[in-house]
Order: C-alpha cells, then sequence, then structure tokens
C-alpha cells in the first residue's frame, strides 16, 4: 500500500486587505498624442472617454512601479513583509522572456525565499492573480499573497498607430490577499476564446523580427502591440454580460447588492453598455478611471479601485464586482470586499 501523502488546508475565508498604486508623474494630454496619429481631443474623447493618461519615464520601470504600489498596498492593510510568502506580478509588458520580474520585486520589497512569478493573461491578469491568491491561501499553500498588476506599455505601443497610441498608458496598482474571518473575494468566473487570438495581440514574433534585421538591418521594424478594436468591442458587448451575472450569482448576490462595478478600464462606452445592460441600481459606483489614466491594461482595475476609494464614491468593506477581459482573449470575473488603500 502507497504511502499516504499529507495534505494542507488553510483559512476558510479569503478578503483583500489593503491597496498600493503607482501613478507616474507624467500627465498626457490628448492633444499631445493627437498629432502622430492624425487625430484630435474630441475624437478621441468621444471614442474612448480618455481624457489624460500617465506616461512612464525611463527611471519609472515595471519593477519600480511594482515596488511602490507593494509598498502602499503593505502599509495600508497592515501586514508585515515577512507574513507574504507569494508573489504575483501580473503584466504583458516586462519585456524579458526570462526571468520573470516578480523575483526581483520580491527581493527588493525584502521577501527573501518567497514563491514569486509573473501571470500573462493581458487586461485580465489582475483578476487572474486574485483567483490564485485567494486559492493558494485557502488551500494553505500561502498565508498572504502579493497580486501587483503593472504594465509599462508605452515600451509596447507604435506611437504613430492610430487604433493604440491614443488608449494606451502606464501604472501599478497592488492588493495583499489574506484569510479573513468572513467571505471577501466570490468565486471567479473565468476562460478564454482562442478564436479571438487576433483582436489583441504582438503583430510579429521575436524569430521574425530576428530574420527580418538578417534581411533588412536597421530598417526592420519592431514588434508593436496591435488591436482589432471592432472585434474588442463586438465581442466584448456580446460576451461579459453573462460573465458578469455568473460572477455575481456564484457570490449568492444579486445586481441590487452591489454597491460598486470596477471593470476593466479599456474604452468608456464598453463601460456603459455594460453598466446598462446589468442595470446597476443608482447607489452602485461605476469606476470610471479610464477618463484619467487611460488603458493600462492589468494595473487598470486596482488603479480605479483606488479612484473609487479616493474620491469617496465608495469606501472599504463595500462590495464590488471586478470584470476584466483582454488578449487573448482571456476574461474573469469576481465579487469582493473593497480594502483599505494607501
Amino acid at each position: 500500500m502507497a504511502a499516504r501523502i499529507a495534505q494542507t488546508t488553510g483559512a476558510e475565508h479569503t478578503a483583500i486587505l489593503g491597496l498600493g498604486v503607482y501613478r507616474p508623474a507624467r500627465v498626457v494630454t490628448n492633444d499631445e498624442v493627437a498629432g502622430p496619429i492624425n487625430s484630435s481631443d474630441e475624437w478621441i474623447r468621444t471614442r474612448s472617454g480618455i481624457r489624460t493618461r500617465r506616461f512612464a519615464d525611463d527611471s519609472e520601470t515595471i519593477q519600480s512601479m511594482s515596488v511602490a504600489a507593494a509598498r502602499g498596498a503593505l502599509e495600508s492593510s497592515g501586514i508585515a513583509v515577512d507574513q507574504v510568502d507569494c508573489v504575483i506580478v501580473a503584466t504583458s509588458t516586462h519585456l524579458l522572456l526570462t526571468p520573470a520580474a516578480a523575483p526581483r520585486i520580491a527581493t527588493e520589497l525584502g521577501m527573501n525565499g518567497s514563491a514569486a512569478f509573473d501571470v500573462s493573461a493581458g487586461c485580465a491578469g489582475f483578476c487572474h492573480s486574485i483567483a490564485l491568491a485567494s486559492d493558494l491561501v485557502r488551500a494553505g499553500t500561502a498565508s498572504h499573497v502579493l497580486v501587483i498588476g503593472v504594465e509599462k506599455l508605452t515600451n509596447t505601443v507604435n506611437p504613430k498607430d492610430r487604433s493604440t497610441a491614443f488608449l494606451f498608458a502606464d501604472g501599478a496598482g497592488a492588493v495583499i490577499v489574506g484569510p479573513s474571518d468572513e467571505p471577501g473575494i466570490g468565486p471567479t468566473v473565468w476562460g478564454s476564446d482562442g478564436t479571438q487570438h487576433h483582436a489583441i495581440r504582438q503583430d510579429k514574433d521575436w524569430m521574425e523580427f530576428f530574420h527580418e534585421i538578417d534581411e533588412k538591418g536597421l530598417d526592420a521594424v519592431r514588434p508593436y502591440l496591435a488591436m482589432e478594436g471592432t472585434a474588442v468591442f463586438r465581442w466584448a458587448a456580446h460576451s461579459l454580460e453573462k460573465v458578469c451575472r455568473d460572477a455575481i450569482d456564484r457570490a449568492g448576490l444579486s445586481p441590487e447588492d452591489l454597491d460598486a462595478m470596477i471593470p476593466h478600464q479599456a474604452n468608456g462606452r464598453i463601460i456603459e453598455i455594460m453598466a446598462r445592460v446589468l442595470k446597476l441600481p443608482e447607489h452602485c459606483a461605476l469606476a470610471n478611471d479610464i477618463e484619467e489614466a487611460g488603458n493600462t491594461s492589468a494595473a487598470s482595475i486596482p488603479l480605479a479601485m483606488e479612484a473609487l476609494l479616493r474620491k469617496g464614491e465608495s469606501k472599504p468593506g463595500d462590495t464590488a464586482l471586478l470584470i476584466a477581459f483582454g488578449a487573448g482573449l482571456s476574461y474573469a470575473a469576481q465579487v469582493v470586499n473593497l480594502p483599505n488603500w494607501k
């Protein structure tokens, strides 16, 4: 008879215990990005809802932005560095294939020996990582997990590309996930649709680029982020209502129970459509950080969460629906209680 393998068990319930963010210093107006794409402030605002966004400079890196946001999350949660034994970094713009960004971020924070890895799920990466973190704590694999959503999309976007240059921006948000006396993170509804892989993608792989260098030298064009905006819009408008309703149902709630909805800040029009089809109650705050921050992919939900709390439109403990979708196409949603913030 085979020896019996011991199993671990963890906390019955989990919650987001603290939140911190980092917004790059440089504010970029629509007028600044409009010239290279032959556009205008009015066209950008009408199409996306964006008025300004933040661009990181050379000193504001994936690592430095993550560390700053993480320190805010640790402070607001009251959790000590040595209590965190796992770090998950959701990003698509760490431009090293290996190693991952997470181990160096953990080490800079003083989390020596913590498990640390990156998650690549596009704009849905933060919600994917919340799901992983909650399950790790409930299983006893980790005691507290630091989850970071961070992007430096200005490193990946062609400033002359009319479909992307006005949308994407930079920033970082971090949370601490840990044990709770009451349920603070609901079941996650997630999935993917690989038939739509073309909708948001890197426009060529690195081997193709290397072959171009051999053939064209300095005339070779580097890979950029590409997006088919109409395809993304149609997919989101058609598919996300069911994901949202399933996440609310699995949490044992109804839309009337929501105090806030925090969707991925992809496009102002998509946000409005989602709120309308869900028939959110009047008291439910709707995150619209895209107006000031642009689309920051995996960082957008924690940044939007912070904006709601900072402006007093929501408060710690409120019940909020998180919903994100992006490259893959990948999607994820869960209902959470909002944390303390810094």
